[in-house]
Formats: C-alpha cells, structure tokens, sequence
C-alpha cells in the first residue's frame, strides 16, 4: 500500500504498481467469477474482468432487456450467461450487482448457493448495511467484499478502454478464508480501478446515498433549475439562461476542475469571475451545509433505505418513475439542452 498525505490527513491506498494486473489474475485464477445483474454496474465490471482474463460468467433473469444485452455483448447462452441461481451455482465469486431492490428479491435465491469459502461481492453496502429492511445477512462461512467504483458503470468501461481507470473504495465485512483482503483488492484492480482506497460497507452506503442526493445528482440538479429559472425570469433568453448555468459549467470549467482542481480553475477565470466567485462561495457553504447534515441524519437514520425500498416494492414503480422523468426531460430547461447540444461544433 502507498501512503499519501490528502490535506494533511494520511491514508493509505492501493495502487497499480503495487497491485499489477498480473498479480490479480494470479489470484483469481482457479476462481469462476459470476456477475449477477447485467444493468448499471454489471457490463462494465463483467466485459473488463473478462478483457483482463478473468474466468467470468453472467447471471441475469432471462428474457429480460438485461439478458438481451448481455447477449448482445457477446456472452453465450449456456457458456457463459445463465439464469441467476444458475449462475450463483457455478461460481466460487458471486457478485451481485443487481439494483438493491433486486438484490432484496433475489437474495433467498442467491443465499442458498453461498456455500462455505465462497466470496460474495458487493459494490455497494446498502443490502448489508441496512439488513434489518433488505433481510440480506450472509451466511458466515464464507468472505463477504465491496469494491464499489465511484462512477457509473459505463464510465469504468469507457476509461478501461481508453487505457485509465476509476478510483473506487473497497471494503472487507466478513473474512472466514483469511483472504478476503486479497481477494477484493484483486478484483479491484482486475474490472479496472485507478486506485483503491479502503472503507467500510456502512461508510460506503452512508457517502453514496448522501452524494447521490447531494453534489453529484439531487443539489446540481436543483442548482441548475434555480439558476435557469432566476435567468428566465429576469428576461433572459432560455439559450442564454442555458449556456450560463449549463453549458459553460460542463463543457468549459467543470474539466478544468477535474484536470487541475478548483483553484487552478478560479485562477484562469477572469478577475471579475474570480472576485465573485470567491465573495460568494461562503455565502452558497453556509446556505447548503445544513441541508447535507439533513441529508447524512436522514441516509444514517435509515429513512433514506426506507423510502428506496418502499418505493421500489409499488408494482407501478417503473411507470411513475419515467412520468417523473420524462416531466424532467419535458422542462424549458432540459429541452433547451437538447438544441444547444446540436449546436455544439464537431470534428470535420
């Protein structure tokens, strides 16, 4: 492990050099490795562990759109890709990566298969954490790991394609071999993580969920209408409202944050953005830390995993969720976006 000061507060971290490739697939090699759910997270972990030489199968209800993409993706009915318990059957690594309100269904199916030295993998605590409302407690013969990269799915396997990674956290609950460490460090590194960095399952889920809700969807998704709706009414054209709240954030300055950090951002705005963007970042701070201790009591109290799973348990979950999506997509603003996005030049 590589010990690196972030901030001033030491931490250690797992990284390629220390953990090459070559190693990982030493570890898994007598290992069937079964990926349960082809949905979010499931094609880019499964196509990377297979790109990389893994022993790799899928499990996937069959008939399903999932299954259809799997087959698609060139695993083979019967040789590769199978029905979930099947699946579960067959390997010695279970990682199940369906939705976690699929994970509550299957997981009487699943748990039947997790027999003594087995490895179940998780990417995401919730199941685990909250096991009291998900009812999934894994029997304790067997290792029980998370390796949870922070991003979707299809950014793990655009940048592994492109030769880079995404950093992910990697977690041990339980370790009955001994070897559950090495064993989730290795799968880690083999569906193309960046680098690790060590957490706990409930640390995990409680950071997620808070994010989720918070900085990466739920706050800029707010921002963005606040900001546009201001715009707007104030007498400003929804393509002007557009490019100054989304636009120039997405396509101009969030990459120069993500390249160099913010201060390097702020020190190649001009001074007039600079001034203010420093006078009122305390303001926007102060305005928000509130909320996101409301967020963070609320994902700890459980209440957030309540409302998943109540939500997701309506037989007319999926119904009202694409109403709610589709009154999204329908908006001033998100249409608005969909024509300056045509505008946007391309390579000749």
């Amino acid at each position: 492990m590589a010990t690196i000061n972030f901030g001033g507060v030491v931490e250690n971290v797992v990284k390629r050099d220390e953990f090459p490739l070559e190693k990982a697939k030493e570890v898994l090699k007598n290992e069937t490795v079964a990926v349960i759910g082809y949905g979010v997270q499931g094609p880019g972990q499964a196509l990377n562990l297979k790109d990389n030489g893994i022993n790799v199968i899928v499990g996937q209800r069959k008939g399903t759109n999932s299954w259809k993409k799997a087959l698609a993706d060139g695993w083979q009915e019967g040789k590769t890709l199978f029905e979930v318990e099947e699946a579960c059957e067959k390997a010695t690594i279970v990682m199940n990566l369906l939705s976690d309100a699929g994970q509550i269904q299957a997981w009487e199916g699943v748990k039947k298969h997790l027999t003594t030295g087995k490895t179940l993998y998780f990417s995401h605590g919730f199941g685990v954490t909250f096991h009291e409302k998900t009812g999934i407690v894994p029997p304790k013969e067997i290792d029980v790991v998370l390796v949870a990269p922070k991003g979707s799915g299809t950014s793990l396997r655009s940048l592994f394609l492109n030769g880079q990674g995404l950093n992910s956290s990697y977690a041990v609950f339980q370790d009955a071999t001994g070897k559950a460490q090495e064993t989730a460090l290795a799968l880690g590194i083999a569906i193309g993580s960046g680098y690790l960095f060590e957490t706990t399952f409930q640390k995990e889920v409680y950071s997620d969920l808070t994010g989720e809700r918070g900085v990466l969807m739920g706050a800029i998704a707010g921002i963005f209408e606040a900001q546009f709706n201001v715009l707007r009414q104030r007498g400003h054209s929804p393509s002007e409202a557009f490019n100054e709240t989304v636009e120039e954030l997405t396509q101009s300055l969030m990459p120069l944050v993500a390249e160099n950090g913010m201060d390097w951002m702020f020190a190649n705005c001009s001074t007039t953005a600079q001034r203010g963007a420093l006078d009122w970042k305390e303001k926007f701070r102060k305005a928000n830390e509130p909320i996101l201790n409301e967020l963070y009591d609320s994902v700890a109290s459980g209440r957030e995993a309540e409302i998943v799973i109540e939500a997701n348990s309506k037989p007319d979950y999926r119904i009202k969720l694409q109403e709610e999506l589709a009154t999204l997509q329908q908006s001033e603003l998100w249409q608005t976006g969909v024509e300056v996005r045509k505008l946007r030049p391309t390579k000749v």
